[in-house]
Parts: structure tokens; C-alpha cells; sequence
């Protein structure tokens, strides 16, 4: 069966781990432990589950530890050398590492928010209409992630995403064409910035942690269980400043708009 007609889309997923985690001390998000396991492998599962195909993962931060220490077969890792510069630079990636793949949109999901699942995913999925659809999930009215972004967008969002940014001024430039999906009843928004988030994460973070413990640990590690034939490098001509967890946004009092993230 063609997925990759309207009626059947092929809907690629991109998970946004490429953060360093600076106001976590140094830690790297997609290398939290949440039950047990890298807090990327649960993402990565959500989106694969949610009927996303293929999954991207764009790492940045101690992009040999993740793919030393987490189990993600099958996943297509996307390096972006310049993760500190921009979350702008994680999107670009995310989205130039599906040229050729066939796909007719791309669901956007980051790897701090352990609380979006795979039914989450699937409800987003399903709004798909064609390449031009624009689609979020929403939270009590509001716009949250995972954000769908038809292939027909992909240049424009690729061109608005600068800096700390990410998708925020594509999408507030288009609010008009958003189909809001709720899962308000199915899904948790929290995402994991500081110290204190760290409760969130189910399995005891070890709060111990130094930002060095990664780096040694993937030094004695002489193998990876990834496939690393499934390796992408982003094009070094990224010049926007971001680290993709959102690390360093102001947390003004105001409603968090959660797709400037992504």
C-alpha cells in the first residue's frame, strides 16, 4: 500500500534532543532517566508508536553519549553541530534531514516533555489533510506540542526559524491556519528546564550528576547499539543560537506558548 498518498500520508516524526541542559547544570535532556531509561528513547518511542515514519532524532549535546548509552534502533540520528547557536538550527535540521524521504509532513516533538505520549502523537497525526496542514495540540485553548508541519511549509518554516525561535513566528503568522487538536485529556505539557522539574521524571533523577559523567562514560564504551548508517550532518551553514530544550527563554509570568520550541 502507497503511504504516501493524501489518503494514507507518510508522516515523518522529528524529535528536537539536541539541548545541553544549561540550567540543569551541564546535564543533557535527551540522557535523563525517566523509568529507567534515556528520557530520548521514551520520545522517540511516542512518535514511532503515534504512527510517525521514519523518526529523526536531532542530537546535539553529548551526541556520542546518547548514542553510546541509549538503545535506538531503527531511528535516524541527525547531528547538528551547531545546537548551542539556536533551536532555529535544531528545526532546520530536523526538517532538511527529510529531503528524498518521500514524507508529506513532519510532526515536531521535544525530548523534555515525558508527559506527551503516543495516543497524543496519533490525534495529531490524524489531522493530517494534505501537505499544507498546519496542526498543534492544544491544551486548555492553548497551542502546545507535538506540532505538524505539512511539507509544503517546511521552506518557510526553515527560513523564519532563527535563534531561540524556532517555529514561533511561522506560527503566530498563520494562527488563523492551525487546527488545534485537544489532548488536554490525554497527555501532560510539563517539561524539564530546571533542578526542580527533575521530580517529574518518573525512576529517581540522580541529582548527583556531573556534566562530566557522560563524557567519561562513552569513553569506555567502545561500541553503540544504534545503527550508524542511519547518521545525518547538518549543513554547517546554521548560524542561529539555540540550545533545543529551550534553555535560557524568560520565564515572565505569561502563558507559556510551548511551540516556540519547536
Amino acid at each position: 500500500m502507497d503511504r504516501t498518498t493524501d489518503d494514507n500520508p507518510l508522516v515523518a516524526g522529528i524529535v528536537l534532543a539536541a539541548g545541553g541542559g544549561r540550567r540543569l547544570g551541564g546535564r543533557p535532556k535527551a540522557l535523563l532517566t525517566h523509568r529507567g531509561r534515556p528520557l530520548v528513547e521514551h520520545a522517540a518511542r511516542a512518535l514511532r508508536e503515534g504512527g510517525c515514519a521514519p523518526v529523526h532524532i536531532v542530537l546535539g549535546a553529548a551526541a556520542d553519549a546518547v548514542r553510546a548509552r541509549a538503545r535506538l534502533p531503527g531511528y535516524v540520528l541527525v547531528d547538528n553541530p551547531d545546537w548551542e547557536q539556536g533551536m532555529g538550527s535544531s528545526l532546520r535540521a530536523g526538517l532538511g534531514s527529510l529531503a528524498g524521504t518521500g514524507a508529506r509532513a513532519a510532526l515536531v516533538a521535544l525530548v523534555d516533555q515525558p508527559g506527551i505520549g503516543a495516543e497524543a502523537v496519533a490525534r495529531v497525526v490524524a489531522a493530517y489533510r494534505s501537505p499544507s496542514t498546519l496542526a498543534a495540540a492544544g491544551y486548555g485553548g492553548e497551542r502546545g506540542h507535538p506540532v505538524l508541519f505539512g511539507a509544503d511549509r517546511w521552506a518557510d518554516i526553515a527560513a523564519s526559524a532563527v535563534g531561540d525561535r524556532g517555529a514561533r513566528a511561522y506560527l503566530r503568522a498563520h494562527q488563523s491556519a492551525i487546527t488545534l487538536v485537544d489532548c488536554s485529556d490525554i497527555a501532560r505539557t510539563d517539561d524539564i528546564d530546571t533542578p526542580e522539574d527533575l521530580m517529574l521524571l518518573e525512576g529517581g533523577e540522580d541529582t548527583s550528576w556531573e556534566a562530566t559523567s557522560w563524557e567519561a562514560s562513552t569513553s569506555r564504551n567502545d561500541t553503540s547499539c544504534n545503527d550508524t548508517s542511519s547518521r545525518h550532518d547538518a549543513s554547517p551553514r546554521d548560524t542561529s543560537r539555540h540550545d533545543a530544550s529551550r534553555d535560557g527563554t524568560p520565564r515572565d509570568g505569561t502563558p507559556r506558548d510551548n511551540t516556540s520550541r519547536g
